[in-house]
Order: structure tokens, then C-alpha cells, then sequence
């Protein structure tokens, strides 16, 4: 199973989200896989990757030809590995644009390891760029997180709409598994009205799970930890842990849309 994490507006927690949940769902019976797409490599630093160290990197296999499996990497949670990014993926459009079926890249690629993880995550760039089409192209299901702020909100009715398109157009089976809202802050009463809009929107296709503001958040990254590592019994690593779970229920239960 490959779930791409997606939305074309930036600072909405991809990167928190696709750390975090990769984390959660690994386990002795569930080999996860992160793959960094985005060219600030967020993610890859995020797990203790030092940035002079990225490569080799998910551009090195998909514009390179770079064996996938000798860019694989541990990370310091079990069962949880990661391919690094790299700001080689800024050129990626250029690189891949010539290519014949350059939307199919990641896709082939990926076969190469199916057998050796049961769930791949990739954490996508903030558009949809050509890795971004790619990163489509190649998952299973989608989840987009979205901060209860107008705009972000605004966004997701065209990155839906842009998802439509591609899959039309190149035919792909990924389906959206969830609409999550991130940055959320109880106190605040405006943006807890704009997420209360979203649900009325878009009813079984938001995650129950919300994952709030948090310090620990904040600073997990800078200790190079996941939140279960940082603060394992916090209120955001309670919601991730939920958050996988109401995953893998979607998975087997596929939501009507």
C-alpha cells in the first residue's frame, strides 16, 4: 500500500503528518517505508539525516538511476526506514520532462521493493510539480492535511479537483482516504468554525482524528525524534497513534465518496 501525503499549499503539516504517522504504523508486522520528495528534505532532516549526508536520495533513483534499494536508509524506530530528499529534486521537472511515460517514474521504481514493505509513505512537495504527479500516479490512496485557516481550506477544493484530473487523465487508482486537519487550536474560535465548515463540506472524508497545535511538535524535529520518541505519552502522539488506526480501518472500509 503507497499513501501519498499531499496538498499544493505548504506549512499544513505534510512533512509532521508523514513522519509521524510512518512511525506510528510501523511494527515487527508492518515494514514502513518514508520516501522524502520534497527538494527541503524536511522529513529526511526531520529523522536525523544531516543535510551534507542527503545523497544518495529519491532524485538519485528517479533522475539518476540510482538502485532504490541501495538508497534505502534505517531510522532510529523499528521497522521504519526512509529514503532521503534532496535539493537535487528541484531540477526534477527539467530532468523528467523529456523522458517517455515521465509520469510513470516513481511508479516503476517502486516495484523494485513492494515485496519488502507493507506500507510506503511518501511526504510530497508543496505542488503539484512533476515528482507531484508522480507521487499520485504511484499511490494507492491519498491523504491530504489541511490547517483550518480560509485559504488552505480554499486550496483543497482545487487540489481535489487537479487529483480528478490526473486520475482521468493517466487513469491511476489512487483514491483520496482522508481529509486530516492539522494545526488545530481549541481556543481559537474562528478557525474551529472553518473546520466545522470542512466537515459539514466534505462529511466521511475528513479523519475523526485532529491533530492540534503542539510544543512538543514544535520541537520534536530539532531532537531529530518522532513524536512517540519525543513525547510518547503526549496528546499529539495519542493522535497519531489514532490516526494510523482509523488508517488502516480505511484501508479495509474503503469511505463512500
Amino acid at each position: 500500500m503507497v499513501i501519498a501525503v499531499v496538498n499544493n499549499k505548504g506549512g499544513v503539516g505534510k512533512t509532521t503528518t508523514s513522519v509521524n504517522l510512518g512511525a506510528a504504523l510501523a511494527g515487527p508486522r508492518r515494514r514502513v517505508l518514508l520516501i522524502d520528495l520534497d527538494s527541503q528534505a524536511s522529513a529526511s532532516l526531520w529523522c536525523g539525516i544531516q543535510r551534507g549526508r542527503l545523497r544518495p536520495s529519491s532524485a538519485s533513483c528517479l533522475l539518476y538511476a540510482h538502485p532504490i534499494k541501495q538508497a534505502i536508509r534505517r531510522t532510529s524506530t523499528p521497522h521504519f526506514d526512509l529514503i532521503t530528499g534532496s535539493m537535487d529534486l528541484a531540477n526534477a521537472d527539467l530532468a523528467l520532462c523529456d523522458l517517455p511515460g515521465r509520469e510513470l517514474a516513481l511508479k516503476n521504481l517502486l516495484k523494485q521493493i513492494h515485496t519488502s514493505y507493507e506500507m510506503i509513505v511518501l511526504d510530497c512537495p508543496p505542488n503539484l510539480s512533476l515528482v507531484g504527479v508522480n507521487a499520485l500516479v504511484a499511490a494507492d490512496a491519498l491523504i491530504v492535511p489541511v490547517a483550518p485557516q480560509f485559504l488552505a481550506v480554499e486550496g483543497l477544493v482545487s487540489l481535489l479537483a487537479s487529483v480528478e484530473k490526473v486520475r482521468a487523465r493517466l487513469a491511476t487508482r489512487s483514491r483520496v482516504l482522508g481529509v486530516l486537519l492539522t494545526m488545530v487550536q481549541r481556543r481559537n474560535g474562528a478557525k474551529l468554525e472553518v473546520g466545522e465548515r470542512l466537515r459539514a463540506r466534505y462529511r466521511e472524508r475528513v479523519f475523526h482524528t485532529e491533530i492540534g497545535m503542539s510544543r512538543a511538535l514544535e520541537e520534536a524535529p530539532a531532537a531529530n525524534q518522532t513524536i512517540f520518541q519525543f513525547a510518547p505519552r503526549s496528546l499529539p502522539a495519542d493522535a497519531f497513534r489514532r490516526l494510523a488506526g482509523e488508517v488502516l480501518q480505511r484501508i479495509q472500509y474503503p469511505v463512500r465518496h
